[in-house]
């Protein structure tokens, strides 16, 4: 494996965790949502979408990839629950 190869593979890993990190920090608006404290439902819902193309992406394409599926397949958990929790 190439010098850029390397870095392409950590820059995709690196993504990946970051991503998942972004879509996680959902976990604290999901808590205020169940408790009547209601955030916006519009962000978590585009999110939530945007994963849906980026995993579809990823499955689609000729050799499948990875780091962008593994990262958004949360979003899309994290993005619903986000979305439907904050509806009152």
């Amino acid at each position: 494996m190439n010098e850029e190869s390397k870095t392409v593979q950590i820059l995709g890993r690196v993504s990946s965790i970051m991503s998942i990190l972004m879509y996680v920090s959902y976990i604290p608006q999901i808590m205020s949502n169940l408790n009547g404290q209601y955030g916006n439902p519009i962000q978590p819902l585009v999110a939530m979408i945007n994963c849906i193309f980026w995993t579809c992406y990823g499955i689609l394409k000729k050799e499948r990839d990875w780091p962008i599926i593994f990262a958004n397949v949360p979003g899309i958990f994290l993005g619903a629950i986000t979305f439907f929790t904050a509806l009152h």
